[in-house]
């Protein structure tokens, strides 16, 4: 997929292609100058440097005619290898070079002069696996396809490790014939913006190797600016703007600030301040199948991190910094340099509350306990710490529009006043019955898995956690148990309503809904 600078490789990365393309077509566009070799190799090899630096997957350049003769194209590819790019795509016409679709007829490159090229470029790489892709351009310039056979069993007889063979048409007969003449002689590459309706699966069947998109997030974020900036032109308001732009928090994301703020805790001597958050994360959430036979549920991925990393830098963004995580299953993955852990190593036979009771030691002070498979937006956070009481929970009024077609159990919880606007103008609301066998008839809300504490609420949870290990209750318990417990004693538990905006992430089918939360 196409990239033209850092952020866009990101996306790429994050969408899950296998490579990037680096477009000259998009990285010229990018800088306002036209693909005609105006914009220099070097300063193609800055953006590239900005690319490489900030995405894993291998990145295959457009290096148009290779920036000259033999001698430029040995310095461009081993500077390319210096900066970690996998491969050169280069075509064989005259230098400066014009884009493919600009015109007809255009002259080729002399063909024993190209194959020099592309012998000079082998020769000069320092990469092992650093690839040369030869561009065909002789149906672009009208020959048939005996030029264009020719030429390619040429580059690659040179050294080339794969050729891309390019077409304008709207159909994809020249590449088809192409194939069948070809006979799987070495990988072919494919860029089909002008014959895109052929579905992918035929060229597959007909043996290519890969297939660039070679300029769609360029045109797509064109399109995208102009709409914006018109809009804001006209109305001089964001009112109908931001509902369709990406949060300043997700480019934040993108442009890697958790990472920063990670390295500065391991870094940078702090002291931590302000309440605690202690994570339960021991379950392996055996509904995820075969995604979770190597992993814990808290560490699958969730659009390229793992779900108790995204939970973490949630608390991270409300101030809370210190942070411990109960592990259990394959506790050896939970290790995110930013929080302290200790360990359930019977999580396979005891509930929450047996997790929670691990991290006694820790619930001291003001603290927030979370379940470890949850996602939710900050405000809800910054509710539960503004709210007033020893132990309150987050409560979500709007349960029923969730659905439930799989019949899972849910934290239920009846409530001493339901939830309506304005309710806390009549006083505080509490918990006075909770857990999955309450019926619906009765249930205000649903507890979403996360609860706040003061010094005294920790001090009760923890009198009560060790209560229960005396009496024998403990072990299968869960947290609904513990809190029903407490109110029994008389312990006064809270509500927070909340109206949505918060997910659990359960089964296979709760990862794609996550997608879209994020």
């Amino acid at each position: 997929m196409e990239a033209h600078d850092g952020l866009s490789a990101k996306i790429v990365e994050e969408s899950g292609f296998n490579g990037i393309w680096a477009s000259g077509l998009s990285m010229s566009a990018a800088m306002g100058v036209r693909d005609n070799n105006e914009a220099s190799w070097t300063q193609v090899l800055e953006v590239l440097e900005f690319m490489s630096d900030a995405t894993d997957i291998p990145i295959l350049v457009d290096g148009d005619t290779g920036y000259g003769n033999f001698n430029n194209m040995r310095r461009v590819v081993r500077k390319l290898c210096q900066r970690g790019i996998a491969g050169i795509c280069i075509e064989d016409k005259l230098f400066p070079k014009t884009n493919s679709f600009i015109g007809e007829n255009q002259p080729l490159a002399d063909m024993d002069e190209f194959c020099g090229k592309i012998k000079a470029g082998k020769d000069s790489q320092t990469d092992p696996d650093f690839s040369i892709v030869a561009r065909v351009e002789a149906f672009i310039s009208g020959w048939g396809l005996e030029e264009t056979l020719r030429r390619a069993h040429a580059y690659r007889e040179a050294g080339a490790d794969a050729v891309l063979i390019h077409s304008k048409i709207r159909s994809a007969d020249e590449i088809m014939a192409f194939m069948e003449a070809w006979n799987n002689a070495g990988p072919v590459v494919i860029v089909p913006t002008t014959y895109y309706a052929t579905p992918t699966e035929e060229f597959r069947r007909a043996g290519v190797s890969a297939v660039i998109w070679a300029n769609h997030n360029l045109r797509a974020s064109i399109r995208a600016m102009r709409e914006v900036s018109r809009q804001l032109q006209r109305d001089e308001s964001l009112v109908d703007v931001e509902k369709f732009v990406v949060s300043v928090r997700d480019v934040f994301e993108l442009a890697g600030n958790d990472e920063l703020a990670e390295a500065e805790r391991r870094y940078l001597p702090t002291t931590l301040s302000g309440p605690r958050a202690v994570i339960l994360a021991a379950s392996r959430g055996i509904e995820l199948g075969t995604l979770t036979e190597n992993r814990p549920k808290c560490m699958i991925d969730v659009r390229g991190q793992p779900l108790l990393q995204r939970l973490v830098a949630t608390f991270n963004e409300g101030g809370i910094r210190d942070i411990v995580v109960v592990r259990g299953y394959r506790k050896k993955m939970v290790n995110l340099p930013s929080i302290k852990t200790v360990d359930n190593d019977i999580h396979a036979t005891t509930g929450e509350a047996a997790t929670l009771a691990c991290a006694n030691e820790h619930l001291q002070a003001e603290c927030i306990v979370s379940y470890g498979d949850i996602l939710f937006r900050l405000h809800i956070l910054d509710q539960l710490l503004a709210a007033k009481g020893d132990i309150v929970l987050a409560v979500d009024a709007l349960w029923q529009e969730r659905g439930n077609d799989n019949g899972r159990a849910r934290d239920l919880i009846a409530c001493s006043s339901p939830f309506r606007s304005g309710y806390h103008d009549n006083g505080p609301v509490s918990m006075v019955g909770i857990g999955p066998t309450l019926p619906e008839d009765s249930a205000d809300g649903e507890w979403i898995g996360l609860m706040k504490l003061s010094a005294d609420g920790a001090e009760a949870v923890r009198a009560e956690l060790t209560s229960m290990s005396e009496d024998g209750s403990l072990g299968s318990a869960s947290l609904t148990a513990l809190m029903d417990r407490l109110r029994l004693r008389g312990q006064t538990i809270g509500v927070v309503y909340i109206t949505g905006r918060w997910m659990d992430v359960d089964e296979v089918a709760d990862l794609a809904e996550a997608q879209k939360f994020l």
